[in-house]
């Protein structure tokens, strides 16, 4: 006896669905796991690295592939690469309640790991452990937002935490070198982007180590460029101050 199968059936396994309603129907493509994500971010520019098939689908998951009238109206196209790239970047991605709890705790300890990386206890210049960051955040209700890079919020969490605990970005230390006749009028400038100057000495020019915020290197670089036309300079000595040891609780 022989067993019919539908001509418009797909069978693909171990499959991320995107999903877009257009048009008042609903079409799908199957993608390879964890290369959503790299596309919609930039990482990953290829469509054939991201796509299981370049069919659109209405039910991945029964394998019933999208009818070409369906798409053309819908899409105003037959391009079905055009289709899939519009699908891939405003589409929806299906996952699972357990991966969607996956991701998000993955994405809540490299949120407490960056910040662990950047932050120091102002008073002992010691940093914090991952896990005394993961505590805090946890005290202060932080939810992941998954639409949202690790590093925006960990700068988000970083500027919830200062009401809570006391923590600040650790300091760079940086050596500025500034010619003598721009010297005077050029420290001035650059005095509110300082947060301490650790020496300073006079000769032939102006030589000082200080430290700075990160966020303020951009603006004392290109403050030393313009206002010196080059003859200044400025050398990163550390990204971070800190001491030797973790900080406990």
């Amino acid at each position: 006896m022989s067993i019919f199968t539908p001509t418009n059936q797909i069978r693909l396994t171990n499959v991320a669905v995107v999903r877009m309603k257009k048009g008042g129907k609903r079409f799908e493509i199957a993608c390879y796991k964890n290369k959503v994500m790299s596309w919609r971010s930039g990482a990953e520019k290829d469509l054939d690295e991201v796509l299981q098939t370049q069919s659109v689908f209405v039910n991945v998951s029964k394998g019933q592939v999208a009818k070409k009238d369906d798409l053309t109206k819908a899409f105003e196209t037959d391009d079905l690469t055009e289709i899939c790239r519009q699908i891939l970047t405003k589409g929806e991605l299906q996952v699972s309640d357990k991966e969607r709890q996956s991701q998000l705790e993955t994405m809540f300890r490299d949120i407490a790991t960056t910040v662990a990386e950047k932050c120091v206890n102002p008073d002992t210049k010691r940093p914090y452990t991952v896990i005394l960051i993961e505590r805090a955040m946890k005290d202060i209700h932080y939810s992941v937002k998954p639409n949202k890079s690790t590093k925006q919020q960990a700068l988000e969490v970083i500027r919830q935490l200062k009401e809570t605990m006391e923590i600040q970005r650790a300091h760079m230390r940086l050596r500025l070198v500034l010619p003598a006749k721009e010297a005077k009028r050029l420290k001035e400038k650059l005095k509110p982007l300082l947060q301490v100057v650790e020496s300073e000495d006079f000769d032939e020019e102006l030589e000082m180590v200080a430290l700075v915020d990160p966020g303020c290197f951009r603006e004392i670089d290109e403050l030393i460029r313009c206002e010196t036309k080059g003859r200044g300079s400025l050398e990163v000595l550390s990204l971070k101050d800190v001491e030797e040891g973790d900080e406990k609780l």
